[in-house]
């Protein structure tokens, strides 16, 4: 069974800078590293940790290798997001059977205190997927092929527990197509399905989720009937379909975001008449308005409780990818005034930064 989301692994131009904005703004800690060295053919990768969230920050160091074609087409982006299972081999060959193309046969990795197995088929997109079983050792990474660092003498403070889903855009008419092949390859299911309108543009969104829960992706289509907007502007600008952001769950996202700010991280502002018109729309809830207004931080509600999350500004030149932090108050599913809000801020955003 897949357990949950072990890491996702990002193509970028230069692994040590992009280590360097997320190490100092969003505070995660370098635990590992390879290259040349250690193995990794051609390529050189960071991995970067805080709470229960693994990131692998990849960079080609040839012309050839798999990264650069990648970052060649879509820029810095998610290119691996990879599944945590108890059997690596099982899962592969289940999804292979049941439609996914397989992409890397089942490896092992081990040395003398870990054993780690991983196989790969295609997502969406250029997205793969890692199926990877683990025993031993949990700060080896990846045994023999990345080389884990002493731990870093100033302990930081662990705001992210884990990742709590992932945004994908697809292109206009992929996603039930899309949601289809997660269902038979992944066995996922859907859990939540909206139609969006901002404005003159709108988009299809259908939420599906593996059966364990620790993995959940919400996928996005754009609406070509209306004008072109914001998905459209993400696949043109990424080259297809790709992640659009990941989301961090946060256990106090009040203490989240004044930290990451104090660190430089920026985020998307919040209109006051959004707070103003808050308890019209959701009812009374359990936080400070004051707190909610002073920090940007929007707040919804489903069946089972209140919701709470904060978007990113897009540090990347193809202003494609971004991050998302959340808090849930006892919320299953996602709020549809605040996919609403996040949308109205990008588009706020994007119109600012084409003025500038």
């Amino acid at each position: 069974m897949i357990a949950g989301i072990d890491h996702v692994e990002f193509f970028v131009g230069d692994a040590q800078q992009s280590s360097f904005y997320l190490c100092g703004a969003f505070g995660f800690r370098l635990c590992a590293e390879g290259g040349p060295e250690t193995g990794l053919t051609g390529h050189r990768s960071l991995l970067l940790r805080q709470g229960g969230v693994r990131l692998v920050l990849t960079s080609a160091l040839t012309a050839t290798a798999e990264a650069a074609g990648y970052v060649s087409r879509h820029g810095d982006g998610a290119a691996v997001i990879a599944f945590g299972t108890d059997d690596a081999r099982a899962e592969f060959h289940a999804a292979v059977e049941q439609g996914a193309a397989p992409v890397r046969e089942p490896a092992e990795y081990a040395d003398a205190g870990a054993r780690v197995v991983i196989a790969e088929v295609a997502g969406f997109g250029d997205v793969v997927h890692r199926f990877v079983e683990r025993h031993g050792d949990p700060d080896a990474f990846l045994p023999g092929r990345m080389q884990t660092l002493a731990p870093d003498p100033e302990d930081g403070e662990s705001l992210f527990e884990l990742i709590d889903h992932v945004a994908v855009c697809v292109a206009a008419g992929e996603l039930d197509r899309t949601v289809a092949h997660y269902e038979k390859a992944f066995g996922f299911a859907q859990v939540f399905e909206e139609y969006i309108e901002v404005g003159e543009q709108a988009m299809n969104s259908k939420v599906v989720q593996s059966p364990s829960g620790g993995v959940t992706f919400t996928i996005l289509e754009p609406d070509t009937t209306r004008r072109p907007g914001q998905i459209d502007d993400f696949i043109g600008r990424h080259g297809g379909a790709g992640v659009q952001h990941l989301a961090f769950l946060a256990p106090d996202i009040f203490t989240a975001v004044d930290r990451l700010q104090q660190r430089g991280a920026r985020f998307l502002a919040t209109p006051d008449g959004y707070y103003d018109g808050v308890a019209g729309r959701i009812g009374a809830t359990t936080v400070d308005a004051a707190e909610l207004r002073r920090t940007n931080v929007l707040i919804d509600r489903d069946h089972w409780g209140e919701i709470l999350q904060i978007f990113t500004q897009s540090m990347h030149v193809r202003r494609t990818y971004f991050m998302e932090v959340i808090e849930r108050r006892g919320a299953r599913s996602f709020g549809s005034g605040n996919i609403r809000a996040l949308y109205e801020a990008v588009e706020r955003d994007g119109s600012s930064a084409a003025a500038v």
